[in-house]
């Protein structure tokens, strides 16, 4: 009799050991990869980054002179009366999805944002890539009688001053050193210089592609770096001649990124802060060393 109570303690106790461990088996979840980019920003692309809900983030985005055109007199663009200064902020409303404001000091730019991360690269990759979509709205805040004089008809509207950027992103992380990611984008002006239109003057809407990656060097340290290329479609133009061609923007910089927070130091060609602004009139050519100084700083809090 004690032999065949012990054979059924053992037995139960068997079974619910395996039972336990099958049941922690379901239970584990492929969890989304940490640590692909470390920031919403990178260069003057974004990421698929975002926070988790309730997390309030304050952004710093400054752009110097031209590197070339004066030399030591003005330190290489540092002290050019040229720079420019976006500050921002965003909030994570939930898990995933952001909307932020900013706004520049050239031309009074104010932008309201909203990103949203469609998908997360999974660790046992179940999902093996991030997706995730950015719209900006641009405001343009220069006096309203700059409008008054590029409008065709010479009239004055608050449309006037809007503009508008799509964009797509991919990106996946390949190891614990290297990420890479594409995007395609959508960017429309409501209002641009009429020369001569059809024949000649400036499109309202243009396409583009990129590419951007990071390399990490250290657990806090990476390399980070990205092409954009805004695509001068004869099909897209309204004008034989178009005047408001763009060129591609090339940036490759340092990141150093914690859990508070994030900051980057670059070289780049564009000199806008906002996307619509680099993939519509980056006039700077990056073969010819046409390069500006920046730096984003993003500070994380969570509430």
């Amino acid at each position: 009799m004690k032999k065949f109570i012990s054979f059924i303690l053992v037995l139960s106790l068997s079974l619910g050991m395996a039972f336990s461990q099958d049941t922690k088996k379901k239970k584990i979840k492929d969890r989304p990869v940490s640590e692909s980019w470390g920031s919403g920003y990178l260069i003057d692309e974004q990421t698929p980054f975002t926070h988790n809900k309730r997390f309030l983030e304050t952004q710093i985005q400054h752009r110097f002179g031209m590197l070339k055109d004066n030399g030591i007199s003005d330190l290489y663009g540092i002290y050019a009366p040229s720079a420019n200064t976006r500050m921002g902020l965003s909030y994570t409303l939930r898990d995933n999805l952001e909307i932020g404001y900013g706004i520049t000091r050239v031309k009074m730019m104010s932008d309201f944002r909203v990103k949203w991360r469609i998908l997360s690269q999974t660790r046992k990759n179940t999902v093996p890539v991030d997706v995730a979509v950015l719209a900006v709205v641009g405001v343009d805040g220069q006096n309203k009688s700059v409008f008054e004089t590029i409008t065709e008809d010479s009239t004055y509207k608050f449309t006037n001053r809007l503009s508008y950027f799509t964009q797509v992103m991919v990106s996946r992380k390949f190891d614990d050193t290297f990420t890479f990611g594409v995007n395609a984008s959508f960017t429309h002006y409501n209002t641009v210089a009429a020369d001569s239109v059809p024949y000649s003057g400036q499109d309202h809407d243009r396409i583009g592609l990129g590419l951007f990656g990071r390399i990490r060097v250290s657990p806090q340290s990476s390399l980070v770096f990205h092409y954009s290329v805004p695509l001068n479609l004869k099909g897209l133009s309204e004008n034989t001649v178009v005047t408001n061609k763009s060129n591609p923007n090339f940036g490759i910089g340092y990141q150093v990124a914690t859990a508070s927070h994030a900051f980057e130091i670059f070289i780049s060609t564009s000199a806008g802060l906002l996307p619509q602004e680099n993939y519509m009139w980056n006039t700077n050519d990056w073969t010819r060393g046409e390069f500006l100084i920046g730096f984003n700083i993003t500070r994380f809090w969570e509430f």
